[in-house]
């Protein structure tokens, strides 16, 4: 059904086909609706709520810097302790080459200064991005992802951008010293949960190394503990030049990142001068959200929440309507045969009180993302809700 219920409301919407439900209220894993239903949130607001709705902690940071005191001054000028714990926090847990942080507003404005601070750091323009990799919708970040149709309307983009293909060994090749920089996800997301082979992104790493080339890891949605480890880098025993993160990283506040080494970020300084600037990057409300939600990182039991994500991807795995399940940590798209079907289980598990949703670029999967903190009896209500709501679609399919 279309619908302009946003727009006559005075408010731009995104699509004619909003999902059009009221928020009373949101705690743990649990939406509060207005109408008094209760809807599991398994995908955690597209990975922004990792760590629950209204987490008691994050809530009495938040509640500590408010009353301290709000915005005071473009981001840089003033010392406040909230950036300084968050930074603090964020460092303690990365490796020691990355002991730089710019916190900003969004993920994709870090990508856009990670994009920045390469060309500035290199002297060189070009930038090799990865094909189905999905980076944002400002200028910069849309320019370096990988849907045509999706950035065709806005077109001339950011020019110098190259696309090669996704854990492809021989592409690797085409990175030279013309580069400034290499851009990739380092689980692919909206192309459906893609995780590169481990040969590969060692490949990656040393290709970029030997021609002096930085490489980007956009870890906005695939970072903070979404894929079973703290950074989705780990997996691959590498380290990136330059680290992008967003989403869960505010604790439920807009918040992005790019981290780096100090002598590249002192290039921001000095050459020129506000190389970069952001009036509200570096907020410190989400600050003091985000020293919280890293506090609460270290506390995830990562082997219950594999478990709990492993049994779930074992059940979907033996319907007969699902064709694939790809899976990193709690980073999950259920591959079925169609659009159709991925629509009908999208509007048929949120009737029934469970929240999936769909991939930009991947119309034949749904995502699935719950909260890292879930219980297991919730996990375990969720599992049963879209082993019903398959069900239903393949009882529909069959007539």
């Amino acid at each position: 059904m279309l619908t302009e219920q946003l727009l006559n409301d005075g408010l731009a919407q995104t699509t004619l086909h909003p999902l059009n439900i009221r928020v009373k209220s949101a705690s743990g894993s649990i939406i509060l609706l207005d109408d008094g239903r209760e809807v599991i949130d398994f995908v955690s607001g597209i990975g922004v709520s990792s760590f629950g709705h209204s987490h008691p902690e994050i809530i009495q940071a938040l509640k500590n810097q408010i009353d301290q005191h709000l915005h005071v001054m473009v981001y840089g000028e003033m010392r406040q302790e909230s950036q300084d714990l968050a930074a603090a926090s964020l460092c303690s847990i990365l490796p020691s080459s990355m002991d730089a942080v710019y916190f900003v507003n969004s993920g994709a404005e870090a990508i856009d200064g990670a994009l920045k601070l390469s060309r500035n750091c290199t002297k060189r323009t070009r930038i090799m991005a990865v094909e189905g990799g999905y980076h944002g919708n400002t200028f910069g970040a849309l320019s370096v992802s990988s849907n045509e149709a999706r950035k065709a309307p806005f077109a001339p983009m950011v020019p110098d951008v190259d696309f090669m293909e996704w854990n492809d060994h021989g592409a690797l090749q085409t990175i030279d010293e013309s580069f400034a920089a290499v851009i990739v996800e380092t689980v692919q997301g909206d192309a459906g949960i893609r995780i590169p082979s481990v040969k590969w992104m060692h490949a990656l790493r040393n290709r970029c190394t030997e021609k002096g080339v930085l490489l980007i890891l956009d870890e906005i949605q695939c970072g903070m503990g979404r894929t079973g480890k703290p950074f989705a880098f780990e997996h691959f025993s590498i380290e990136p030049d330059v680290l992008c993160l967003g989403k869960a990283l505010g604790g439920g506040l807009p918040m992005g990142a790019f981290v780096s080494s100090k002598a590249r970020m002192r290039q921001l300084a000095t050459s020129p001068e506000l190389g970069h600037i952001t009036t509200f990057g570096g907020h410190p409300l989400p600050c003091a959200s985000s020293a919280a939600a890293l506090s609460l990182l270290k506390k995830i039991d990562f082997p219950a929440m594999e478990e709990r994500a492993g049994n779930f991807q074992s059940r979907m795995m033996a319907h007969e309507l699902v064709q694939d399940v790809r899976r990193i940590g709690a980073y999950i798209a259920v591959e079925l045969k169609d659009a159709a079907s991925v629509a009908f289980c999208v509007d048929h598990a949120l009737k029934n009180g469970l929240l999936i949703y769909y991939f930009l670029s991947t119309p034949n999967a749904f995502r699935v993302a719950p909260p890292l903190t879930m219980d297991s009896d919730t996990w375990l209500k969720a599992t049963e809700l879209m082993c019903q709501t398959l069900d239903a679609c393949a009882l529909i399919e069959s007539t």
